[in-house]
């Protein structure tokens, strides 16, 4: 039996909705042996899907192609996930970084920084400077 790989990949719950599978295999997140699928590519038992969530590549292996949507607990009698242990590492990696793309010191400060700054703009004697008071003593 074959099905559409959008379909399948919505029936076995790897993507929310039918159209999130179809955009990502039109957007190449979605491979068979490392080539980028349409969605319309029909699947077979035993072929293996790469799916790129960033930053991990999951793969699944195929052990029976269905097209109605299944229960959660169903889903390991449907695929089996081969996903290699590294790409779990990567993910649990990006977890404990936290922001991996943003450098210290550039874009919006946090909340302590932002009170630093304004710490070191604004002296404590500035406060009780008055105006008035200096243009009486010329």
């Amino acid at each position: 039996m074959e099905t559409r790989l959008d379909k399948f990949l919505w029936a076995s719950r790897i993507f929310k909705t039918r159209t999130i599978a179809a955009d990502a295999c039109k957007n190449g997140r979605v491979m068979i042996d490392g080539v980028k699928m349409k969605p319309s590519r029909m699947v077979k038992e035993g072929d293996v899907i790469q799916v790129r969530k960033p930053p991990v590549t999951y793969s699944f292996k195929i052990l029976r192609a269905i097209q109605n949507r299944v229960g959660a607990k169903l889903v390991p009698e449907i695929l089996e996930n081969v996903t290699t242990p590294d790409q779990y590492e990567l993910l649990e990696m990006t977890r404990i970084s936290g922001f991996v793309n943003r450098a210290r010191g550039t874009g919006r400060p946090t909340k302590k920084e932002r009170r630093e700054l304004d710490d070191f703009t604004m002296p404590a004697y500035w406060g009780d400077f008055d105006a008035e008071d200096d243009d009486e003593e010329d």
